[in-house]
């Protein structure tokens, strides 16, 4: 397989293999992948796993085609990749080993030796030549261990990711990306989403046009489609609109309450509703679809004063992988004394950002008609939102949409004729209650100023605390004029026919403009509200909470340089030049601070 002109693909598929790493199913097994950079010094990319050490080297052989190679560069020292390292150095002995102290350091624990004649110690920003091509290698510890380290190729634009952007599953197996790509994800690297953010934001400052990981196929297309989940998922965040229950139970009757809850929530509007039997399902499958919505159910039976055995599994899983930003509901039963409930919310604890919803189902043995009646309670909270999205079920004159309004941050939707736009913005103000009038202020220098102008009306979405940074890097570091920012969204439409986001708000109201003022670098539109939806009782994004608990820290220890205070973006350097624009956010270097 030809990656570029110069770089070979030398992998073997593993067909044989039943679990990865001893617990994860894998049907369509595993590719273990290795690459050959050919130049006038040879590079390879890592060994595979021990029990395809000679189809591995016949791969060499063929690829090298009588050369020998140069350099051998270690990127992870896990078993499935560093397995071949001492027989590739007994065949090509003027080979030189590269990688980081720590893998050596692993390398003496494997095999007894560090190589200390024959090797390269590299770390963060290195650079090895190999004649056309020049590789600098990138530092990912703890992705998923402490000695990983990728590397980029300056001149073919190969992002070498070691475990990272990896899947279960061969080369030849036909299977959907995204679903092994997300159960490999969070059953492996799940619990290490800041340093993988910490990873993201170095690769943001490079230009990739192809990522080679060390499981699963080459990507080289829709690369912000990967980049993309790799965010989302790295940060926590809600892939997809839906909600997931997860039970155990034991003589049917508390899968009778989960089922009459899935057919309640699906009547109401929800998208997706996922249920699982973790008894019977594939655990890995259940805590990838945990992970993957933002809505969970945990509904099992109090047992030996405890929790049913597979629900425990189940949430320690979570536990263990820094399960956060989520909405959780209980269903328990108990036939005497239920404490299902409460072991399930202390074992919860330690997860941060999480919402409890008020209803929680107590059967007692079987369903009772209180229990319906719960469950119709359960299924109005969890569904607030989708009633309020749909047409058909929103209040569209709830005007205590308008008491979501205080020093918050908001994204104003509106469209060009052409597409549709949306913006940041932190100054919304109710300014008469009869009738009520909002007013908007937006900097001119904004796209949507201009548009605004033009057509006379918006939408205010009121961002609520379960916003992401990544919204803000949509709505907030790219110019509408260029960028369509609602590519791969599922949008929803108010009655103006523009744009109201299908998450991470509280409320929305759609304004139509009555009165312009001009305040020299911004204006104010003053408007009337033609329609407002609560969509949610989550509290208002303020600008405190954003700088607090949302916009990312600056990774700025031990560096001597320049911060970003948009994005906290960090350029390493004495003197910022005057004409520098940060690779993130795009903001020039009036926005930028020193470090110290």
């Amino acid at each position: 397989m030809f990656i570029s002109d110069d770089i070979r693909y030398a992998g073997v598929n593993d067909h044989e293999i039943d679990l990865f790493e001893g617990q994860y199913k894998v049907p369509n097994g595993m590719a273990y992948n290795s690459y050959v950079i050919l130049d006038g010094r040879t590079a390879v990319m890592d060994t595979v796993d021990r029990r395809f050490t000679h189809e591995w080297l016949d791969n060499l052989s063929r690829i090298l085609d009588g050369k020998a190679p140069d350099y051998l560069i270690v990127q992870h020292m896990e078993p499935d990749h560093s397995a071949n390292i001492v027989n590739f150095m007994n065949n090509y002995p003027n080979a030189v080993i590269v990688s980081s102290q720590k893998a050596f350091n692993m390398m003496k624990n494997f095999f007894g030796t560090e190589f200390e004649d024959r090797r390269i110690v590299i770390g963060e920003g290195s650079t090895l030549s190999l004649g056309k091509h020049t590789l600098t290698f990138v530092t990912a510890p703890m992705v998923h261990w402490p000695e990983v380290v990728m590397t980029y190729d300056n001149t073919d634009k190969v992002l070498f990711s070691a475990d990272g952007f990896g899947k279960f599953g061969a080369l030849d197996a036909d299977e959907d990306w995204a679903c092994e790509a997300r159960r490999y994800y969070f059953g492996i690297v799940g619990k290490y989403g800041q340093q993988v953010q910490a990873v993201l934001k170095k690769a943001a400052g490079l230009e990739i046009k192809t990522i080679c990981p060390l499981h699963g196929p080459v990507l080289d297309k829709d690369l912000p489609y990967y980049l993309g989940l790799y965010n989302t998922w790295s940060s926590y965040g809600v892939e997809t609109e839906g909600i997931m229950i997860a039970y155990t139970s034991v003589y049917g009757n508390t899968k009778k309450a989960v089922e009459l809850l899935a057919e309640k929530l699906k009547a109401k509007g929800c998208p997706n509703v996922v249920v699982n039997d973790l008894a019977r399902c594939d655990m890995a499958e259940a805590v990838e679809d945990a992970f993957r919505y933002g809505r969970i159910v945990f509904a099992t039976t109090t047992y030996n004063a405890g929790i049913f055995p597979f629900m425990r599994e189940f949430i320690e899983h979570l536990t263990e992988r820094a399960f956060q930003n989520r909405t959780v509901a209980f269903i328990e039963n108990g036939s005497w004394a239920p404490l299902a409930a409460k072991t399930m919310k202390s074992m919860l604890e330690s997860c941060k950002n999480l919402t409890y919803c008020d209803t929680t189902v107590k059967l007692m043995s079987a369903l009772s008609d209180k229990n319906r009646e719960e469950i119709e309670a359960l299924s109005d909270e969890l569904c607030q939102d989708y009633l309020a999205q749909s047409d058909k079920t929103a209040n569209k004159s709830d005007l205590s949409a308008l008491f979501k309004i205080g020093y918050g941050l908001y994204v104003v939707t509106s469209n060009d004729g052409t597409k549709d736009n949306g913006l940041i913005v932190n100054t919304v103000s109710q300014v008469t209650n009869t009738p009520n009038r909002v007013a908007v202020v937006i900097n001119k220098q904004n796209y949507s100023h201009h548009v605004i102008k033009q057509t006379g009306k918006m939408n205010v979405n009121c961002l609520s605390t379960e916003a992401p940074f990544s919204v803000f890097e949509s709505f907030g570091f790219r110019s509408g004029r260029n960028t369509d920012k609602f590519e791969g969204w599922d949008v929803l439409r108010s009655d103006n026919g523009l744009v109201f986001l299908p998450k991470y708000i509280n409320a929305f109201m759609s304004l139509e403009v009555e009165q312009y003022m001009d305040l020299d670098t911004h204006g104010m539109f003053i408007c009337s509200v033609t329609e407002a939806r609560v969509i949610s009782d989550r509290e208002t994004m303020t600008y405190t909470y954003y700088q607090d608990k949302v916009k990312p820290k600056p990774q700025t220890e031990g560096k001597k340089g320049w911060v970003c205070k948009i994005c906290g973006y960090v350029y390493e350097g004495d003197e910022l030049p005057d004409d520098f624009v940060c690779p993130l956010c795009k903001h020039g270097p009036q926005d930028f601070e020193p470090i110290g």
